[in-house]
């Protein structure tokens, strides 16, 4: 079989492989599509501490199933599924308590186990373990569930932070950062109830590219004007009730705690680069408007399933996200794609 391995950052080699044979408890899959994300383009510059090469990558991987190992109870030849990437233990106090996406013992997909991008994937023992194979719904194509890993933390970040209806109106929404992550919470945040939504973004060729897919209440364009000026113009002074921060930036965070409306919810969804982890927070901006900051990392297995869920009753679209389908073969090019924000989702077909 073709996969394709990373050894070091820039040395990502599309190789032949011998199929893999699931043990007991594992099922064997041939990938019918993986998409590509912002993860796997750093992987390709950086590499990842919890990555050891050589190591297949790809994460957001659907599927169906080929063979059973013994004690594959539950599945069948012919299952159409899709896996998730960030794989908890199931067994700490974090997961008894129902925070599997913080688990201090979670181990992902692509990183700890090969990954999505090759013709055949074994599931491992430990994502059976904890329900992490899901059915595909019917109606849904293999292209769009590969986008439930992702919408699946979109779902938990925006549980964490609130987003709906509260007293019996709906929520005034920023999504900052235009990427495939920003259009998921633009479409997961109207699902929800929210009242308005709009869409921040530095870069004005992303921005309209995503804006006219999502169509966003009001499309602002960061670097042509002051995104805060705008937000408070579009509210009448001010502010709206959750801000969600889908970039890896320190300045979208302060200018987020500027944009929250009093009693607002902030949610540091992007994480920030490890050598700028940090940023100046006026503290009494969140104690005088009584603020509420949220972090939100990663999914749980559950997330995962309502994610399938929504795109399967059209609740949350994702079909029209996917701007390119290309070959295992052309995985270098989907990266640069990626890198390069000419894309919004990118899917392998291996």
């Amino acid at each position: 079989m073709r996969v394709a391995r990373f050894y070091a950052p820039g040395d990502l080699r599309l190789e032949d492989a011998e199929a893999p044979v699931p043990a007991p408890d594992e099922v064997k899959i041939r990938v019918r599509q993986c998409s590509t994300c912002g993860t796997d383009v750093k992987i390709f510059n950086y590499g990842h501490h919890h990555l050891v090469p050589p190591r297949v990558i790809g994460h957001e991987i659907a599927g169906e199933i080929v063979e059973v190992g013994a004690g594959g109870a539950g599945w069948s030849v012919g299952d159409r599924v899709q896996v998730i990437a960030a794989v908890p233990c199931g067994t700490c106090p974090d997961c008894r308590r129902g925070r599997m996406s913080v688990c201090p013992n979670q181990t992902s997909v692509g990183y700890h186990y090969d990954g999505g991008f090759a013709e055949f994937l074994v599931v491992p023992k430990a994502v059976l373990a904890v329900d992490g194979l899901s059915r595909i719904p019917d109606g849904v194509s293999f292209a769009e569930a590969s986008v439930a890993e992702p919408l699946a933390c979109v779902v938990n970040g925006q549980e964490l932070a609130g987003v709906g209806r509260h007293h019996g109106q709906g929520d005034d929404v920023v999504v900052i950062g235009a990427g495939p992550i920003g259009c998921l919470h633009v479409r997961l945040a109207r699902a929800k109830g929210a009242r308005r939504v709009y869409l921040v973004e530095l870069n004005r060729s992303r921005l309209d590219m995503s804006a006219a897919v999502v169509e966003p209440d009001a499309a602002i364009c960061g670097s042509e004007v002051d995104a805060v000026d705008e937000v408070r113009k579009l509210t009448d002074g001010r502010g709206v009730d959750v801000v969600v921060t889908a970039a890896a930036s320190g300045a979208a965070q302060r200018d987020g705690l500027q944009m929250a409306a009093r009693s607002g919810r902030v949610s540091f969804f992007g994480g920030l680069p490890k050598d700028k982890p940090t940023i100046t927070l006026d503290s009494n901006l969140v104690h005088y408007r009584e603020l509420t900051i949220v972090g939100a990392n990663g999914s749980s297995p559950a997330h995962n399933k309502r994610a399938l869920e929504l795109i399967a009753s059209g609740e949350v679209p994702v079909h029209d996200l996917i701007t390119h389908r290309l070959r295992l073969s052309e995985l270098h090019t989907a990266i640069e794609l990626v890198a390069s924000g000419q894309a919004i989702k990118v899917t392998i077909e291996p």
